[in-house]
């Protein structure tokens, strides 16, 4: 089981650019594709963002593709998400999540894929 943290979050006005952290102990991240989900006030959680355990495959929701750009360091067990020209609909709360190298790479969008999740940062984009 990985313990996952987020922070980085805040506020920030539009067009401005934040980026936020995901902080795994308890395993090797590197075991691990990271997910990045947000849920917006009285919306679903929705995908954001995938990344594979080597780095070397990314995925990105439409609305974000182009804006945002998700990224890891083995090393420091640590995945960013990099967000820029943002919107005031990117106003969410922001979750890392993990999915076991051994189940494979596939339907990363899919919450049901991800084992492990963190607690969330708040993103709040002013207009």
């Amino acid at each position: 089981q990985v313990k996952l943290v987020e922070s980085g979050g805040g506020l920030v006005q539009a067009g401005g650019s934040l980026k936020v952290a995901c902080a795994a102990s308890g395993d090797t991240l590197s075991d691990y594709a990271v997910g990045w989900f947000r849920q917006a006030p009285g919306k679903e959680r929705e995908f954001v963002a995938a990344i594979s355990w080597s780095g070397g495959t990314r995925n990105y929701a439409d609305s974000v593709k182009g804006r945002f750009t998700i990224s890891r360091d083995n090393v420091e067990n640590l995945g960013y998400l990099e967000m820029s020209s943002l919107k005031p609909e990117d106003t969410a709360v922001y979750y890392c999540a993990t999915k076991a190298r051994i189940r494979g790479w596939g339907f990363m969008s899919r919450e049901t894929e991800y084992d492990d999740w963190g607690r969330g940062t708040q993103v709040t984009v002013s207009s």
